[in-house]
C-alpha cells in the first residue's frame, strides 16, 4: 500500500486560531497502536461537525486528524484478538478528540478500542448506525435496564430528526413502544412517521423555560438536546419513569428543579458513547444488529465522498442534516 493518503488535518498557529485541511499524511504520522485499519467508511456526528468548524473545542491536541468513528478491515495487527482481514467498528476512545481519527485512508488505534463489524452489516450501514445510531441503542438499553417496557407508556425522543432520534425512533418503534417525536422541523412529520413515531410535537413545546413539574406526558424519553428541552421531558415524565441524556444541541446546561426526582421517583440517565466498556459496545452492536431495520436505515442516510465532509460538517453543526451521513472512504 502507498506510504503517502489523504487526511483532513486540523491545525492551530500561533494565536490558537483553529483551521481544517486536506491534506496527506504518511504512516509515520499514525499515531501509536497496536492495529492499523484501512478506513473504509465513516460519518459526520455533531461532534464531527464541532471539530471542523471549531464551534465547539472538540479538538483537544493539534495537529489532529478528526472523526470519531469508523468500520473497516484490519491491515496489520499484535493485537491477540484481531488479525489482518478483519472486519472492525471503532466508536469514541478519544478517537477524533485526542487521538487521529477516521478522516483518513487509514488509522492505527489501540486494538481494545475496536469491536468486531456485526455479522449482516457492511461498513457502509455500521457507520450509517455510527456514533450517533450506537448512542441511540445505548440510550434504549438503559431504558430496558430501568423497566420500562412498550406497557409502560410512550417514549418522547428529542431532537428527532437528526442521527440519534431517528434510530432511536426506529429502533423503539419495531420493539413496540409509541414513540412521540419532538422536532423544529415539523415539516419532517412524513419521514418520521415512516422511520416509526406516532406523535409529533414542535420542538417549541419544550424549549423554553417551564415548570417543576408539567403534565405527566410519557413513561420515558431519549434526550440528545439537553437544557430547558431535558427539563421540560423530566417535568413530564410520568411517575417511576426514566431519561436519558446523550446531547447537548441546545446546551449543556440544566435549569430543573428537583420536583420530578423527589415527588415522581423520575430517574435521569447519563449515556456516555466515547468510554463506555467493550461489553456494553458488544451488547449495543449485537442488537443494533437484530433490532433496527435496515430498509429504515437505509432511509434515513445518506452517502457522501470525502470530499463532501467539510460541507456536511457545517450543515449538521446549522441542523439542516437530517438522519445520518456516511462518508464511503472506498
Amino acid at each position: 500500500m502507498p506510504d503517502r493518503f489523504k487526511a483532513i488535518l486540523i491545525t492551530r498557529d500561533e494565536d490558537k486560531k483553529q483551521s481544517a485541511a486536506v491534506t496527506e499524511i504518511g504512516n509515520a504520522d499514525l499515531m501509536d497502536g497496536d492495529v492499523t485499519v484501512a478506513v473504509e467508511a465513516t460519518t459526520v456526528n455533531y461532534k464531527d461537525g464541532l471539530a471542523i468548524t471549531g464551534k465547539a473545542p472538540i479538538a483537544r491536541r493539534f495537529p489532529l486528524v478528526p472523526g470519531i468513528d469508523f468500520a473497516g478491515t484490519v491491515i496489520s495487527s499484535s493485537h491477540a484478538d484481531w488479525k489482518a482481514g478483519d472486519k472492525v467498528v471503532l466508536n469514541g476512545w478519544g478517537t477524533g478528540e485526542t487521538h487521529h481519527g477516521a478522516y483518513a485512508e487509514r488509522s492505527r488505534v489501540n486494538g481494545d478500542w475496536l469491536v468486531p463489524l456485526p455479522d449482516g452489516l457492511t461498513p457502509q450501514q455500521a457507520m450509517a448506525v455510527g456514533t450517533a445510531g450506537y448512542t441511540a441503542m445505548l440510550s434504549v438499553l438503559a431504558l430496558e435496564k430501568h423497566g420500562l417496557t412498550p406497557g409502560s407508556g410512550p417514549i418522547v425522543v428529542t431532537g428527532a430528526v437528526g442521527g440519534v432520534g431517528s434510530v432511536a425512533i426506529a429502533i423503539l418503534a419495531k420493539l413496540g413502544y409509541r414513540v412521540i417525536a419532538s422536532t423544529g422541523r415539523v415539516d419532517e412529520e412524513g419521514y418520521l412517521k415512516d422511520l416509526g413515531a406516532t406523535e409529533i410535537i414542535d420542538r417549541n413545546e419544550l424549549s423554553g423555560p417551564g415548570k417543576p413539574l408539567g403534565k405527566e406526558r410519557w413513561a420515558g424519553g431519549v434526550d440528545a438536546v439537553g437544557s430547558h428541552t431535558l427539563a421540560n421531558v423530566l417535568a413530564m415524565t410520568s411517575y417511576g419513569g426514566a431519561v436519558t441524556a446523550c446531547g447537548l444541541a441546545q446546551g449543556m446546561d440544566l435549569p430543573a428543579s428537583v420536583a420530578p426526582f423527589i415527588l415522581r421517583g423520575v430517574t435521569l440517565i447519563g449515556i456516555d458513547s466515547v468510554m463506555a466498556p467493550k461489553a456494553k459496545r458488544m451488547e449495543a452492536w449485537r442488537r443494533i444488529a437484530t433490532d433496527l431495520d435496515i430498509e429504515k436505515l437505509e432511509a434515513m442516510s445518506s452517502t457522501i465522498g470525502f470530499d463532501g465532509i467539510f460541507d456536511a460538517a457545517e450543515l449538521i453543526v446549522e441542523g439542516k442534516i437530517r438522519g445520518r451521513v456516511v462518508v464511503d472512504m472506498t
